[in-house]
């Protein structure tokens, strides 16, 4: 999901064992300083949305008609019905209706861009970032979602890093957890019973000229059942390793990424980064493939989220190495 403003655009138990990561039981959270002895990894920050609104000491909610560089077609509102929390869920909802509002998202640099311009759209929904509130270097990041289906339809659970420590977007680095676009659509381009494919993604390189991405990609049928489904990243110095419902399904090392900005290695993938959780309707890359455009059937569509986790591995928490196996 890039993103272009930086620049130009009971006890929970886990354990990680040989290639991937071994099933989670529960869906109590553990008191942040109780911890997983087989593995040390320690919960350090959760959102289980058991209130009855969106917990702002946690979130950002999201309001304008931006849509990320990628030609979107969604306006993020703050209104309740494009971003609720009910019944332990957060409950984001993309509506068909025209809307009229910020062009610009509002942390962009006074004097940047016409904060007085606005811009209609035909769908609404919802975006929530933590930041400026909460941000990582290093850990293990899940989300437990039902997600939509429908041509056009692009929910997304990702990262951005918290400075400039490395120039603007992508040299600075992204950090995709989770995408699929389309699900559920039948193609011929399609996986046979609906597109099902999810996606892990980091952006690197250069300026938006020379800007580059790398995808870890499975075909995740499962995903399709209606039901709630874990999607995460253990993210570590030097290595990022995507899950679905606990197992990796793809890795990336330093190797596989760079930034013009630096000569580290790790870099930009070694620097604090915050969560963004959002459900976009549209853009270049849904609209492109499947069927191409924008179904109208089936709204309103909702993306589900019973909890976002982060732990960090007490080993050492300044690389996160010592909590998972090669």
């Amino acid at each position: 999901m890039p993103d272009i403003s930086q620049g130009w655009r009971g006890a929970m138990l886990c354990a990680i064992g040989g290639s991937s990561l071994a099933g989670c039981a529960g869906d109590q959270v553990p008191d942040a300083a109780q911890t997983d002895t087989a593995s040390d990894w320690q919960l350090v920050w959760a959102d289980e949305f058991d209130g009855s609104a969106v917990d702002t000491a946690k979130w950002n909610v999201i309001e304008d008609c931006w849509g990320g560089g990628n030609d979107e077609q969604q306006c993020y509102t703050a209104r309740a019905s494009n971003v609720a929390v009910q019944d332990g869920r957060l409950i984001i909802t993309a509506r068909e209706e025209e809307f009229t509002g910020p062009a610009w998202p509002a942390r962009f640099p006074a004097g940047s861009v016409d904060a007085s311009e606005t811009k209609t759209l035909p769908f609404t929904s919802g975006k929530l970032n933590t930041r400026t509130l909460h941000d990582w270097t290093y850990g293990r990041f899940e989300i437990r979602a039902r997600l939509p289906q429908g041509q056009g339809v692009w929910p997304a659970f990702w990262m951005l890093p918290a400075d400039d420590r490395y120039g603007g977007w992508p040299e600075a680095g992204e950090i995709d957890i989770l995408e699929a676009v389309n699900l559920g659509v039948e193609c011929d381009t399609c996986e046979e019973g609906g597109e099902s494919s999810i996606l892990g993604t980091l952006h690197y390189g250069g300026d938006r000229d020379t800007s580059t991405y790398t995808n870890r990609e499975t075909v995740a049928p499962q995903v399709l059942d209606g039901e709630f489904h874990t999607y995460g990243v253990v993210w570590q110095k030097g290595r990022i390793d995507w899950t679905l419902d606990g197992e990796v399904y793809g890795t990336m090392r330093a190797e596989d990424w760079y930034t013009t900005s630096s000569d580290d290695p790790d870099a930009p993938f070694d620097q604090p980064f915050y969560l963004i959780v959002n459900l976009a309707i549209g853009g270049n890359w849904p609209e492109s493939t499947a069927l191409g455009g924008i179904s109208n059937e089936g709204f309103p569509k909702q993306m589900e989220v019973d909890w976002v986790r982060v732990w960090q591995c007490n080993a050492d928490m300044a690389t996160g190495l010592g909590c998972s196996k090669d």
